[in-house]
């Protein structure tokens, strides 16, 4: 009792990543690391004491799939991670990047990040400034920096391709035995200078804003057993990749297997459930099972919910898009283009015409109705456009924006298709409706991944297995069509707390998964477990308030480019590094975040 440290959080409800029991105790920090834990009382003073009786005391979270690869270069915040209880990330997902960069190769990434993690092009070009050539260069230009968390990063496939092999990088161009070679030591190179991986695309889904597929997509696996070979040489790395999901389990599976057999790396691979196949993800899950049995380091990374478009006419993807009347009026302000949806012609249209398109529209749009919800009746909470004459007027007017949740786990009766039915109402009317709603701010939401059975009863059994990871929520991403970076609060509130359609999950198997397993997946032994000499990234929560409002479109990247945004409420502190960058929800202003330089010990 004698001890005295820099802060105690006192009575707290302690889950500390290991998977254990909740208890009450006390938590001790002093300088960037845990000094102490134990039971109320036998720890001693505090020159900073806070109370945290009632509340949730967790290690900090672990991101291990995001994408903030360019943001690290302009934003300290690294936002929307750092509004949800995450203190470490990690990018260089899916092989896009943006090192090694040769001079001439800028846009070409560029072009390539915005494709295939619709980030707008306008914002990288405004926000990335190209302080490097190599990827040691690059991360000494994110070493340079400051952040709110700390950010580790992997070598991209594309980036390492298009360096290489510049205009031969395509596709159905192989790799020569030089390029081979080159490619394998600039994987060793980053890794030696502290990268935490490398990952790869093979998906179709991920093309440049051209329509390229991303090099890399259908090399033969001889291009990536020379990476790994590389990799084992260098002795650290997770081998990352976003796989062909129709044929995971037949095709992608041989050759992961014996890369990850032959050279020891653990190979992290996207897992998700798609609507084409909806139960082939068992039998990835017996794969898992094989692989466990065997010793061989694999691991399917999954996300915490479906994979869902939130879909606005400030977005970059809404059903009207594909429709040939509302092209006619797609550029126009916000203000006008509600002014001929509420009532018109171009309305008319889009309710009662059919476009000759060869049942596109039919497949693409109302083929989806079926799995599309209005996010709320009413009005959301949102930003107005800078230029938004309407959203201003609206808000002189009286419409008060309100938080409301979304239900990311929506039963099937309340899909639109199934209220259109019900209420002899066409379909494409409540499309239009809905968007208007909030002055024109309206939502959508509609999953892509993880919904074919209407529930998140995918997601519960893969989590459930031993072989998965928490991962694929793409913060930093996919920013005017998707809003996921809040899923670490997710976790806790629907899995934890609020889910009504169908089981729960433990707490403290919740916080052990995006926690202390999340940070050893990628060698990162000195976090995400509350022990004495682990590092101090620390949240104070209130679990039972614990909550988030929908989602809103902000104008707030680089050049005012357009992203979605959600905030949380509940976070009472967070401690990145023993100092405390979130208090009551917002930042400090404090930046203790640093670069992460390859893994290390606890």
């Amino acid at each position: 009792m004698a001890d005295e440290y820099d802060i105690v959080i006192r009575n707290g409800n302690v889950v500390d990543g290991s998977g254990g029991p909740q208890r009450v105790a006390d938590v001790a920090i002093d300088g960037d690391r845990v000094a102490a834990v134990g039971e109320p009382g036998t720890v001693g003073t505090g020159r900073r004491e806070i109370d945290a009786t009632g509340l949730l005391v967790t290690p900090g979270f672990v991101d291990v799939h995001t994408h903030y690869d360019a943001q690290a270069t302009w934003d300290p915040y690294l936002t929307p991670s750092s509004w949800h209880g995450v203190t470490t990330v990690v990018a260089g997902n899916c092989g896009v990047g943006f090192a090694p960069a040769a001079p001439d190769r800028h846009e070409w990434l560029i072009e390539m990040m915005e494709g295939v993690e619709d980030i707008p092009g306008t914002a990288l070009t405004e926000g990335i400034r190209w302080e490097w050539e190599s990827f040691p260069e690059y991360l000494d230009a994110l070493d340079r920096r400051e952040y709110v968390l700390d950010i580790g990063v992997q070598v991209p496939h594309s980036a390492v391709r298009g360096y290489v092999m510049g205009d031969r990088s395509g596709v159905n161009n192989p790799a020569t035995p030089d390029d081979l070679r080159q490619m394998a030591d600039i994987v060793a190179e980053g890794l030696r200078a502290g990268a935490l991986g490398f990952s790869t695309s093979r998906t179709p889904l991920h093309k440049s804003k051209s329509g390229e597929l991303v090099p890399g997509t259908m090399v033969e696996a001889d291009e990536l057993y020379s990476i790994a070979a590389a990799m084992a040489d260098v002795g650290h790395g997770v081998f990352q990749f976003a796989p062909e999901h129709a044929i995971l389990p037949e095709r992608e599976w041989p050759w992961m297997r014996e890369l990850a057999q032959r050279y020891g790396r653990t190979v992290s691979v996207n897992f998700s459930q798609f609507d084409q196949a909806p139960d082939l993800w068992q039998e990835v899950l017996v794969k898992l099972d094989e692989a466990i049995a065997d010793g061989i380091p694999i691991v399917a990374q999954v996300h915490g919910r479906s994979v869902g478009l939130l879909m606005c006419l400030e977005g970059s993807y809404h059903p009207l898009m594909f429709h040939p009347a509302y092209q006619e009026i797609a550029e126009l302000p916000l203000a006008e283009r509600c002014e001929a949806l509420r009532a018109g012609p171009i309305r008319d249209r889009l309710i009662g015409e059919l476009p000759d398109d060869n049942g596109f529209f039919e497949k693409v749009v109302l083929g989806t109705m079926w799995k599309t919800w209005a996010v709320a009746d009413g009005d959301i909470d949102y930003e107005p456009h800078p230029d938004d004459s309407l959203g201003a007027a609206a808000e002189r007017d009286g419409i008060s924006p309100i938080e409301l949740a979304i239900d990311y786990e929506p039963p099937p009766d309340t899909a639109l298709a199934a209220i259109a039915a019900r209420d002899g109402i066409p379909v494409m009317q409540l499309v239009i409706d809905h968007l208007l709603t909030a002055g024109g701010n309206g939502m959508l939401y509609s999953p892509f991944f993880n919904y074919s059975y209407g529930d998140l009863s995918f997601n519960y059994e893969a989590h459930m297995h031993p072989g998965t990871r928490m991962g694929l929520a793409d913060a930093g991403a996919h920013v005017r069509v998707i809003c996921d970076g809040g899923c670490p609060t997710f976790m806790l509130t629907h899995w934890t707390r609020d889910r009504t359609r169908g089981p729960k999950m433990p707490l403290e198997y919740v916080v052990h998964r995006q926690t202390r397993q999340t940070a050893e997946l990628y060698g990162l032994g000195d976090r995400g477990l509350l022990e004495p000499g682990m590092r101090a990234d620390v949240n104070v929560i209130d679990y039972d308030a614990l909550t988030f409002g929908s989602a809103r479109m902000a104008w707030d990247l680089p050049g005012g480019a357009p992203r979605l945004i959600q905030k949380a409420t509940g976070y009472r502190h967070t401690f990145c590094a023993g100092v405390e960058t979130v208090r009551d929800d917002e930042f400090t202003g404090e930046l203790p975040g640093r670069l992460v330089r390859g893994p290390r010990n606890g």
